[in-house]
């Protein structure tokens, strides 16, 4: 049962943790830099409406098939087959997500520990600590080394405490964090000369580059990416959701929350972008295109916090801050997927599994910080632009085509009832199973042809 291995204790508790995975350095970050270099508002707009057509229904087939097995994907996936050989591919494909999620986290906790590294920059820069900020900001094995494991220990701290005491306390007090310190940053950035030239990019479409096909499939992309799907994270947690929930309605809670703070972000990045180009910092290469994504947050914005004195020096504390936070919810969900794993197939006790898959990844870590310029981005590419398609389509097969219809049914009417009379039902089930599929696949060949 779903009690015996951990459960949330409330609706409340489950968006802010499933929310918090989805809200990674993807929203904070990687939303509004592909805003900024795909047209701003014609991308914001495509990104809205493909957001509710895609990433919205695969990610109620990752909940619908954890909160029926109440078990790690592996378990869940094998649980729904029907013959052996589906067994076996869906019993691959757990194992693959959860070793894809872990080098995820391997990548994603060396860019987080930056992230925590230049904001104990900022803050040794208010009390005159300026030689041991600027080692924080340099670019070196010993700095990128005790980031990550600065971050890693966090996150393995957090896992560690189980369901309700780890994911769920800490999400329910660092996501409202997150949000409020966001809102603060929105509202100052705003203040400044250049911003309503950032703001009118982002929210004025030009309707014919809405139209381009790159722009679609990349603001495809980044809405099936942002909510953290196609490793298992959503299916862990939604296996820890109790028989009474209303699964479309807690779906789309988390789906609403995590793009509404990706769109709030835009309005963060992209007005300080201008801001930086008001006070002489450039932001496009000198063929007219936008910097890339790494050097505008680790160079441009900080050379715009520089430019404002004091006050910007506080806020890049506050920003920093920002994205060490969404780092930090994102990266527990990543680990839980192994260590789930772990726990229910081997027996071995949560705490301890914690601690050694997150040595483990650490390991892996530290391997790509040695050799960084050849494995960090091909770790980055074969994770996220080759495994996660993949195996979210996998996800949506299962649930489209393996499992049957009527237990499927079964499983949403715990929740509701009277599913059967509603739109979901109506639209749902032939969507994941036909647009979804078709949608994930033109998405992985895109990354696959470049």
């Amino acid at each position: 049962m779903a009690s015996a291995r951990g459960e949330f204790s409330s609706r409340f508790g489950f968006v802010m943790a499933a929310a918090g995975s989805a809200v990674g350095l993807g929203n904070i970050w990687g939303f509004p830099t592909q805003a900024a270099s795909n047209g701003g508002a014609a991308f914001l707009l495509v990104y809205l409406v493909v957001a509710f057509t895609l990433a919205y229904p695969a990610l109620m087939a990752e909940l619908i098939i954890g909160r029926h097995a109440h078990a790690n994907a592996v378990t869940a996936l094998r649980q729904i087959s029907n013959t052996g050989a589906q067994r076996l591919i869906g019993g691959s494909a757990g194992i693959i997500g959860f070793i894809v999620a872990s080098l995820i986290l391997s990548f994603y906790a060396i860019v987080a520990g930056w992230m925590m590294a230049f904001c104990l920059s900022s803050l040794l820069t208010l009390f005159g600590g300026e030689s041991a900020a600027a080692w924080l900001t340099s670019f070196g094995f010993t700095r990128n080394v005790l980031g990550m494991l600065l971050f890693m220990g966090l996150t393995v701290a957090i896992i560690a405490r189980g369901v309700r005491d780890g994911i769920e306390r800490w999400s329910e007090r660092l996501m409202p964090v997150l949000l409020v310190t966001l809102v603060v940053l929105v509202i100052y950035v705003m203040t400044l000369e250049g911003a309503m030239e950032g703001l009118k990019v982002y929210l004025l479409p030009d309707f014919k580059r809405a139209l381009a096909p790159d722009l679609i499939l990349n603001a495809l992309g980044s809405a099936f990416f942002s909510l953290s799907l196609g490793v298992g994270t959503m299916l862990i947690y939604g296996s820890y959701l109790d028989d009474r929930q209303n699964l479309p309605l807690v779906g789309g809670m988390v789906t609403a929350v995590d793009i509404g703070i990706a769109v709030l972000a835009g309005f963060l990045v992209l007005p300080a972008m201008y801001v930086a180009l008001h006070n002489g910092v450039e932001i496009f290469t000198p063929d007219g295109k936008l910097i890339s994504e790494d050097t505008l947050i680790f160079t441009v914005l900080p050379e715009l916090f520089n430019s404002m004195g004091l006050a910007g020096i506080l806020v890049s504390v506050f920003f920093f801050f920002l994205m060490s936070i969404a780092a930090l919810t994102s990266s527990i969900s990543m680990l839980e997927v192994p260590v789930a794993y772990v726990v229910e197939t081997r027996g071995v006790a949560r705490r301890k599994t914690a601690y050694l898959i997150g040595g483990c990844i650490a390991l892996v870590s530290t391997a790509i910080l040695l050799n960084f310029d050849s494995l960090f981005g091909l770790v980055i590419t074969i994770t996220t632009r080759y495994s996660q398609p993949l195996i979210g389509f996998l996800f949506c097969i299962y649930v489209g085509w393996v499992w049957h219809r009527d237990q499927l049914l079964q499983e949403l009417r715990k929740g509701n009832p009277d599913i059967e009379q509603g739109l979901f039902w109506k639209i749902w089930p032939w969507w994941v199973r036909l647009v979804c599929p078709t949608i994930i696949l033109a998405i992985f060949l895109q990354s696959l042809l470049g």
